[in-house]
């Protein structure tokens, strides 16, 4: 049974559909990437999935249970995690707090989850009492990732974990999402850096005017000369 599958999805904003019946299959053992252009309906998938706009066609099911907008609050106990691209983290609060906030789902369980993070990311854990507002970009998107972990997920969505981050802290942010998914984490993930993505993806989506353009594994995406030449600039 997949962990995500979604199927002929229809959806948007204000009454307009920006989905066009799109479909996407993830694995508990399995990272997923959404490549496209912008305006591709990548980043509008991600929040249908969440629970965050209306699906008016098609279904989406978390381990074969129907989660058609459901709301995001619901999915968090279901074990689902979103990290949104911008406005991720409390700036005034600490690191540890931050993360802190992120378990209000299990309690009992803050201290184990902490420990497991900190491993995850050594960096939070020598600023754990610095306000996370004063870290760099790419310690911001530890920040927020970790958080979404303190709900212990089997499923992780992230909107464009590495935009706007230098390339040795985008390394290290795929480096990571690889780690978190070894750790028995689904990862489905909207990305601008598709090649890199594309290099870790098990399963890759091109979407285009909010349809599927191409799905396959990474790395076939990344050998098709076609989506070569129109989605990775060459």
């Amino acid at each position: 049974m997949p962990l995500l599958e979604a199927t002929g999805v229809h959806g948007g904003y204000g009454g307009m559909n920006i989905l066009h019946g799109v479909d996407m299959t993830i694995n508990n053992d399995e990272i997923g990437v959404i490549i496209g252009p912008n305006g591709a309906g990548k980043s509008t998938m991600l929040k249908a999935i969440f629970g965050m706009l209306n699906v008016t066609e098609g279904d989406i099911k978390l381990r074969g249970e129907s989660i058609k907008n459901v709301a995001p609050n619901k999915l968090v106990h279901m074990g689902m995690g979103f990290v949104p691209q911008e406005k991720n983290i409390f700036p005034s609060m600490t690191v540890q707090e931050n993360l802190e906030m992120g378990a209000y789902i299990h309690p009992s369980r803050v201290s184990a989850m902490l420990e497991q993070v900190y491993e995850l990311f050594p960096p939070l854990k020598e600023k754990r009492r610095q306000p996370a507002g004063e870290l760099s970009g790419g310690q911001r998107q530890m920040v927020a990732m970790g958080r979404a972990l303190m709900v212990e997920p089997s499923l992780l969505l992230l909107d464009e974990p590495t935009a706007g981050l230098s390339p040795l802290y985008m390394n290290e942010i795929f480096t990571r999402v690889k780690d978190i998914n070894k750790a028995g984490v689904g990862v489905l993930m909207v990305e601008q850096n598709a090649k890199q993505a594309l290099a870790i993806a098990d399963k890759g989506f091109v979407l285009a005017a909010g349809q599927n353009r191409y799905t396959d594994t990474g790395q076939a995406l990344l050998n098709d000369p076609e989506v070569a030449k129109s989605f990775l600039g060459g």
